[in-house]
């Protein structure tokens, strides 16, 4: 693993691969840098140069609480920054706000931003979030993850009952510590598309066909930003990159295709 340091002092860690246009990752919550992209990775490494970044409490950079979300924004302006050139950036869920911030801070070391699904502060219900609370209070992580995944994006009992036999859930809950910082972080960002009318880089909007879209605000942001298209993965939820890698990495390609084109 790579290392920089934020302005705050916060140690970030990141891996990097392949060659090409740098793409920097920043994954979702209940995953981390390498388990968000594991079944991407590969097939985007043969096209970009691409950065996953461990946000706060995974891999090796630093565990905090009370961060902002515009903290993590600023990690990732350090590894940015490592890089010496403009980066795409892709963002997945929790990332994809970050992705936001990283932007919407420091414009000229972004080339263009692929969102998938950034979720809206108003995410998790005020009675919810306090039985989530409540669960990590008492140590309880599975149920806490099983809550959330249940009763905030209402996975269906059959699909979630097979997640939980999988050999998947053991690295689920052991990220549910970190993600309860990202759900804390979240409720309190203050987040208006409007305040993107001025961001003029190109910004592509992935969404599952499946997904409500009401969690998330890619239909706000495509109605404020200037330079945006929004793409539907067909048949696919929140976890495209999972459930449809091919999919998906062809989505990342087509929706940065300038890019890859021969200059």
């Amino acid at each position: 693993m790579h290392h920089v340091y934020s302005r705050s002092g916060v140690r970030v860690s990141f891996d990097s691969r392949g060659s090409g246009p740098p793409l920097v990752l920043l994954h979702g919550s209940f995953s981390d840098h390498r388990s968000n992209w594991e079944f991407v990775i590969d097939d985007l490494a043969l096209h970009f140069s691409v950065i996953a970044v461990a946000r706060r409490g995974r891999g090796e950079t630093d565990a905090t609480e009370g961060h902002a979300l515009v903290d993590e924004a600023d990690d990732a302006l350090a590894v940015l920054a490592s890089l010496g050139l403009p980066a795409f950036v892709l963002g997945h869920s929790y990332g994809a706000q970050v992705a936001l911030s990283v932007a919407q801070r420091a414009p000229e070391r972004v080339r263009g931003l692929v969102l998938y699904e950034p979720p809206t502060p108003r995410l998790v219900a005020g009675p919810t979030f306090a039985r989530l609370e409540a669960l990590a209070g008492n140590g309880d992580w599975g149920g806490f993850a099983w809550t959330f995944f249940a009763d905030v994006l209402s996975v269906p009992i059959e699909e979630l009952s097979a997640l939980r036999a999988s050999d998947s859930w053991a690295s689920i809950v052991a990220d549910a510590p970190a993600s309860l910082g990202d759900l804390r972080a979240l409720r309190r960002h203050a987040f208006d598309a409007r305040a993107f009318a001025r961001l003029t880089l190109p910004v592509r909007l992935q969404i599952g066909s499946e997904s409500p879209r009401a969690f998330y605000v890619t239909d706000a942001l495509a109605a404020a930003l200037p330079d945006v298209r929004i793409e539907v993965l067909a048949g696919q939820a929140h976890e495209g990159m999972t459930t449809a890698p091919e999919q998906y990495v062809e989505s990342v390609r087509r929706l940065l295709s300038p890019a890859l084109s021969p200059a």
